[in-house]
């Protein structure tokens, strides 16, 4: 297999596309305490109050918490009682990501697509209204627990969507500057990436635009192999990584064991200043992954001239890398919750639409630090 290689003309004309999607509409999490985790996103991200649902809203099984920066919203989720779908998950999983909500036009014939190319249905087309109009979900299942709902809200002009209220508070933290979901990350089970690849292309009608097998993501002592799936427009790409054949466990096999399956592994968040955005994130308590200082060595005699200054970065840890088209800049959180699962990264695109394969060798022997820190290794 030809590694790291751009699929050519992989952008499909989305005037055909039967799947037009415009981008991430939310993700949703489901946790074991959504008030304190959306006070957490607050205060350490520099999200925003804008919506609520539950008991004093007609919700009487479940709490959800929606936050929004820029164009980037975040749905938090909890049971208020046992055996059902919600508590399942965080039982099963901890706190994770639940749904991957897609924006479309339609959602009747973004089900009617999918459902007919081999998707299993998780939700059935349906139409909720209020004084502010409509919006219509329906939704599919993808790997593990994980669903897909699109989201059709073109008739509606409320905050959020009907069956939510304002949420006002008097705890506003400043932005960190994040933008919008960039891309999502998936871990799959042994030999499940090519399959999972197929299911994005036959039902979705993604495309694979870059594949790394095990020696582009490798180190002495453990690989991983991924392929980025994106859509006609590249408003939505989801990598999906398989764990590879290693002396030592993975970062895949540490995660699948602790979310107990197959699940999101992070959720890319894009910025336009990484500097200040990061700067700002450490000042709040999030805490990074840090590659050594012999990294900065010689990382611009590989990517060639930046317009930033090498020492903040080095400083805060932040990765750069360079493909045909420019460079990025990015970094890795710590995972955001007790279990070794999920985390997020954070990302400025200076022209580059690659996934900083220049970067997988030091972020690898980082996440394995870590690893050997908790004994998983």
């Amino acid at each position: 297999m030809s590694t790291a290689t751009a699929i050519q003309n992989t952008a499909t004309n989305t005037l055909t596309d039967f799947l037009p999607l415009g981008g991430t509409d939310y993700v949703e999490f489901y946790v074991g305490n959504a008030k304190q985790a959306a006070h957490y996103y607050k205060s350490a991200f520099g999200f925003q109050s804008v919506a609520y649902a539950g008991p004093e809203t007609g919700v009487t099984d479940k709490v959800s918490y929606v936050i929004r920066q820029n164009k980037l919203t975040f749905v938090l989720t909890t049971a208020l009682r046992t055996g059902n779908e919600i508590a399942d998950h965080v039982y099963r999983h901890g706190d994770g990501v639940k749904v991957l909500a897609l924006k479309v036009e339609d959602a009747a014939d973004a089900w009617a697509q999918t459902t007919k190319r081999g998707a299993k249905s998780y939700m059935q087309p349906e139409t909720f209204k209020d004084e502010h109009g409509e919006i219509v979900l329906s939704g599919i299942h993808t790997y593990g627990d994980t669903v897909h709902i699109f989201v059709e809200r073109k008739n509606y002009k409320g905050l959020f969507m009907p069956g939510f209220v304002e949420w006002k508070s008097k705890f506003n933290p400043a932005s960190t500057g994040l933008q919008y979901v960039d891309h999502c990350v998936g871990n799959v089970g042994w030999n499940q990436m090519n399959p999972w690849v197929k299911f994005y292309e036959d039902v979705m009608g993604f495309r694979n635009i870059l594949s790394f097998d095990d020696k582009d993501i490798s180190t002495e002592y453990s690989a991983l192999m991924s392929k980025v799936m994106s859509n006609g427009n590249g408003y939505v790409k989801f990598p999906i990584n398989e764990p590879a054949e290693g002396k030592k466990k993975s970062q895949v096999e540490e995660y699948l064991e602790f979310y107990n399956g197959e699940g999101v592994q992070h959720v890319a968040l894009a910025t336009n200043n990484i500097i200040e955005t990061v700067t700002e994130l450490q000042s709040r308590g999030v805490e990074f992954l840090k590659v050594p200082a012999s990294y900065y060595e010689d990382v611009l005699d590989r990517v060639g001239q930046i317009d930033e200054d090498l020492k903040p970065l080095s400083e805060l840890g932040i990765l750069i890398d360079r493909d045909d088209e420019g460079y990025l800049l990015q970094i890795f959180s710590k995972p955001l919750q007790d279990r070794p699962t999920l985390f997020f990264e954070f990302i400025q695109r200076k022209g580059a639409k690659s996934f900083g394969k220049g970067n997988f060798k030091a972020l690898f022997e980082a996440l394995e630090r870590e690893q050997e820190a908790r004994g998983n290794l």
